[in-house]
């Protein structure tokens, strides 16, 4: 990769909307009602994705942006999976459960704060109801090496996971320090080991730059020692510093965060480290060995994004089930509420959680196909794009394509009548290029709405 001319590109990193699983800056919105939401599910014909959200930490990491509940009560935990159970029951009879379902996911929280027999007892509850898995069903967990064990990991293989996340975040520990989240090397290779013994072949380590006192070198030496895990899949995201919307963050002395210049610096020795280690660098932050299935769906121009990161499953209606967690359809996407107590009350009245969404006009689903392909294989099909939505792409996106100009002058992408593809300098600024086919950026920009720096 070329050098990067940072004050050349520095009028690309300003702030804006942080994109990770949104299709655009649009909002959910309370105008997206239950029985609409409840149509949604009776009608719905796709294949299956499960998200299942356990909220609960011991304690809080300070970077961290997640819905989550602080405790050490078992009491609370064990009531919980009695409301999922109940909110299972409910969605059982909204929909289809004999549909085939290809993916699963743990999320949380820290869903190996529960014990084995309680993560037991949700995964089979959850089979006992949703009775038709593809045998290439892809079943995963995200997971706190600080919480694992080999009881924990019994559970996982009689269940037939095949994939697993492992937080790692940054080996510096004067970083951990600052994060509140001291986890040494040997304490996450101990967890990697212990997963490839029961055939994990599947093993993705998440990283995040950005945090206070990280420069240059310091995760330098990050990523050498990151080796060690050996990891198939790495993820490394950027921070996204909202102390108005986590009180955490205000933990940290700002002047201790690395500016977006130094930031752009480590994402892209990041990926020439991991590109010199055998890696290639997947969609907008993850890299992967040659041989996963991630790189087929590439050279496809099929891989996929959800609220659960890079997939080869697309076209999947994702349940979310728990607390806060997530779901979307074709043509919606739906949250559960956040309040513990309303999620318990709607249960017990015989209603699912669900707190707010937003139904996808013509115009919205359009610009998400867009956006997603863009954010997923670095290119667009445009005769594709037309085919498949009956537009001329030129007029319709006369807009996006004029800002996107500039892109292609800074050598960030080409341009033709056929196909926008970003270059490999250009991927550092994704999410910037997306932006211009986000209808909603002009409003929010004339809102001054607050969002997280994409750099």
């Amino acid at each position: 990769m070329s050098t990067i001319d940072f004050e050349k590109f520095s009028q690309y990193s300003k702030p804006g909307p942080r994109y990770t699983s949104y299709p655009t800056a649009l909002e959910f919105n309370q105008d997206f009602k239950y029985d609409t939401y409840i149509d949604f599910l009776e009608n719905s014909q796709e294949k299956i994705s499960l998200y299942i959200h356990l909220p609960f930490c011991r304690s809080a990491c300070y970077f961290c942006g997640c819905n989550v509940v602080f405790t050490s009560k078992e009491e609370k935990l064990s009531r919980y999976i009695e409301y999922l159970k109940k909110e299972i029951d409910i969605l059982a009879k909204h929909l289809d459960t004999s549909r085939e379902v290809i993916q699963f996911h743990f999320g949380g929280g820290t869903p190996t704060f529960y014990k084995a027999f309680e993560l037991d007892e949700i995964v089979t509850y959850v089979k006992s109801k949703f009775t038709n898995w593809s045998s290439d069903a892809e079943i995963s967990c995200e997971i706190d090496p600080r919480f694992f064990n080999e009881e924990q990991m019994k559970v996982f293989a009689k269940h037939g996971f095949n994939r697993i996340s492992f937080g790692v975040q940054d080996l510096d520990e004067k970083v951990q320090k600052e994060i509140h989240r001291i986890q040494p090397l040997q304490l996450t290779k101990n967890a990697v080991e212990l997963a490839r013994r029961y055939g994990i072949n599947s093993i993705n380590t998440d990283f995040i730059y950005g945090l206070p006192y990280q420069s240059l070198e310091s995760f330098k030496k990050t990523l050498e020692l990151s080796t060690q895990l050996n990891p198939d899949r790495v993820a490394v995201f950027n921070y996204a510093h909202v102390p108005w919307m986590m009180k955490t963050m205000r933990k940290f002395d700002e002047t201790t965060l690395p500016t977006p210049e130094v930031k752009l610096q480590i994402f892209k020795y990041t990926i020439d480290f991991f590109e010199s280690h055998g890696y290639k660098m997947v969609g907008m932050d993850h890299f992967a060995k040659p041989e996963d299935e991630l790189f087929s769906a590439i050279e496809k121009g099929e891989l996929h994004r959800n609220f659960q990161g890079y997939t080869t499953k697309g076209g999947a209606n994702l349940i979310g089930i728990g607390l806060t967690s997530i779901g979307e359809g074709e043509r919606y996407y739906a949250q559960n509420t956040k309040d513990m107590k309303q999620y318990e009350e709607a249960l017990d009245a015989g209603r699912l959680p669900f707190d707010r969404g937003v139904v996808l006009s013509d115009d919205d689903f359009l610009r998400k196909a867009v956006i997603m392909e863009l954010m997923a294989n670095f290119s667009i099909d445009i005769k594709r794009v037309e085919a498949e939505h009956g537009i001329d792409f030129g007029v319709y996106f006369a807009d996006a394509i004029e800002a996107l100009r500039a892109f292609e002058r800074a050598g960030l992408l080409s341009i033709s009548e056929s196909k926008i593809t970003v270059t490999l300098t250009g991927t550092l600024l994704i999410r910037n290029i997306a932006m211009p086919f986000d209808a909603y950026m002009k409003k929010y920009a004339q809102s001054k709405k607050a969002f997280s720096k994409t750099v």
